[in-house]
C-alpha cells in the first residue's frame, strides 16, 4: 500500500476537486491555463486538477495512477521531483505556445511522465529502464495520437508539450542511479 499511497493521493485530490466543482457549481475550468494572458498562469497551477466531465476524469485518472505508481516504484528518488517539473513546464510551455483557449486536465502531466519514462529508457543505457521504457510503449503507445491536432475541444498542444516536457526532464535525469 506505501508504494502506491503518494500516486493515490493525487488522484484523490484531482477527484475531490472535481466532486466539488460538480456538486457546487464553481466553475472552476475558469482557472485554467489561458495562454499568454496573466490571468492564464494560475492555471499553470491549477489546470492539471480540473476536469470537464466525468468521461476526462476517469480516461485521466487511471493512466495517470497506472504512470505514477511505475514512476513511485521504479524511480522513487526523483519522483516528486519529475511530477513537480511536469506539472510546472508543462503548464508554462502551453501557457507559452498553445492556442488561446483554456486548457484543463492532467493530459499534459500524463503525456509528460509516460514521455519520461521512455526517454529515460532510451538515454540512460540502464537495461532495467529500458525495459520499463518497453512495457510503457507496449501499454501506451497509442498516446502518440493525441500529440496530433484535431478539431475537437481537446488540448493537443498540452499533450504535445507535455511529451516533450517529459523527453526533456527524461534526458535530463539520464545519469539517474537508483539506489
Amino acid at each position: 500500500m506505501r508504494l502506491i499511497q503518494k500516486p493515490l493521493n493525487l488522484i484523490l485530490l484531482i477527484w475531490a476537486v472535481f466532486l466539488a466543482d460538480m456538486f457546487f457549481h464553481l466553475q472552476l475550468a475558469r482557472f485554467g491555463i489561458y495562454p499568454r494572458n496573466v490571468y492564464g498562469l494560475i492555471g499553470i497551477v491549477t489546470a492539471p486538477l480540473l476536469h470537464g466531465n466525468l468521461q476526462h476524469i476517469i480516461s485521466n485518472t487511471i493512466t495517470l495512477f497506472v504512470l505514477l505508481t511505475v514512476l513511485w516504484i521504479f524511480y522513487r528518488r526523483i519522483a516528486v521531483q519529475i511530477v513537480v517539473l511536469s506539472w510546472l513546464l508543462g503548464g508554462l510551455l502551453i501557457w507559452i505556445f498553445a492556442r488561446p483557449v483554456i486548457h484543463i486536465g492532467a493530459s499534459a502531466l500524463i503525456y509528460s511522465i509516460a514521455a519520461f519514462l521512455i526517454a529515460i529508457g532510451l538515454f540512460s543505457g540502464s537495461f532495467r529502464s529500458f525495459i520499463i521504457a518497453l512495457i510503457i510503449i507496449l501499454l501506451y503507445g497509442g498516446l502518440i495520437y493525441g500529440v496530433l491536432p484535431t478539431d475537437e475541444p481537446i488540448s493537443w498542444e498540452g499533450h504535445l508539450i507535455g511529451a516533450i516536457a517529459g523527453i526533456i526532464l527524461g534526458y535530463q535525469y539520464r545519469f539517474y542511479k537508483r539506489k
